[in-house]
């Protein structure tokens, strides 16, 4: 019976051991999914509305739109925060009219003791020229920071597109349709708690006109082959 009830015992702290590296291994490497379809809540967190985004009916189902000027929504988390590596994705669309510098995803750490933005941040964000856009990203933690456009490899308005930004730990790269645009060493601690912005930067400049339909933050580096695809 002694041996029985030992056996018991270690088994029982097995499990509890392997259900908490279960956990904790999935926070590492899980997945937050964002459906834009409404203004209340995006992913479980409750919406900050500034100006008139509003949800529309599209092709591939319902998106938030953003009028390019004052439109924008906020929610208080930052989605990567903590990571060593990543993947953030976003399916959405740039319309025509807008201006030629615009951020339409930012990811910013707040200062835990003044609750302000600190300069450590991620960026999406689009140059259009010649009537079409390409892509910028941004990272930057600490003293280490990268930015990722090339100009020429352009993209068109009024069509949905998928962005994706990956970090695997040593190098930063981003891809439009599966397509990478961009690639370099850097060396990214991972950041700190915060918040984020859709439709414009955190600080409200550079609006952005179109509109979003999905996002997706996962906590290790994704090949193309992984990546979120179009709704058909």
């Amino acid at each position: 019976m002694a041996k029985c009830a030992i056996f018991e015992a270690m088994l029982l702290r097995f499990c509890i051991l392997a259900a908490v590296a279960g956990t904790l291994l999935g926070q590492q490497t899980g997945s937050e999914v964002w459906r834009f379809d409404n203004l209340d809540r995006i992913g479980g967190y409750p919406v900050t509305v500034v100006g008139h985004p509003h949800v529309v009916e599209t092709p591939i189902g319902k998106a938030i739109a953003f009028g390019g000027v004052e439109d924008a929504i906020y929610l208080n988390v930052h989605p990567l925060a903590g990571v060593a590596a990543f993947t953030w994705e976003v399916i959405f669309r740039p319309d025509p009219g807008g201006a030629p510098e615009q951020r339409f995803f930012h990811l910013s750490v707040l200062d835990p003791k003044t609750g302000k933005d600190t300069p450590d941040r991620m960026l999406f964000e689009i140059r259009v020229i010649d009537n079409r856009w390409c892509l910028d990203s941004f990272a930057l933690s600490g003293t280490a920071s990268k930015a990722l456009i090339d100009r020429g490899k352009l993209h068109s308005l009024g069509a949905w597109h998928h962005a994706a930004l990956v970090y695997d730990g040593a190098r930063l790269s981003n891809y439009v349709d599966g397509e990478m645009q961009g690639s370099a060493e850097v060396r990214l601690a991972p950041q700190g708690p915060g918040h984020c912005s859709i439709g414009v930067r955190i600080d409200r400049r550079d609006y952005f006109k179109g509109a979003v339909f999905e996002a997706r933050m996962t906590r290790r580096a994704l090949s193309p082959a992984e990546f979120l695809r179009l709704p058909e």
